[in-house]
């Protein structure tokens, strides 16, 4: 198996199943996304909200490298946010890197 790529980019994809108000979990992440989007490597985010389950929330955030991720979630002020969400939610954190890059067809 080939070492990871020191530098690439990657994905952090998060589930989050929420046992709270959703508009109560939307404000915490949104204090949680502001926080991260000032830290290094930061590129952008999507949060989205499953169409039939209200509770279903997935992240999707794209960092210019692993070494920033890690350093943005070791951040000591990140851990309140941290907090905050474990209490509204369950959460399945996956990371990812980039594999095969598809262009749509053209006619």
């Amino acid at each position: 198996m080939a070492a990871p790529e020191t530098g690439a980019p990657v994905t952090f994809v998060n589930r989050f199943t929420l046992h709270a108000a959703p508009e109560e979990f939307e404000r915490v992440f949104a204090e949680s996304s502001r926080f991260m989007a000032r830290q290094p490597g930061f590129l952008r985010h999507t949060l989205l909200r499953h169409t039939a389950d209200g509770a279903a929330y997935l992240n999707i955030a794209e960092w210019a490298d692993e070494e920033s991720l890690r350093r943005a979630a070791a951040h000591p002020d990140f851990g309140p946010h941290a907090s905050a969400l474990r209490e509204l939610c369950a959460t399945e954190p996956n990371l990812y890197r980039p594999h095969l890059h598809c262009e749509p067809e053209t006619a």
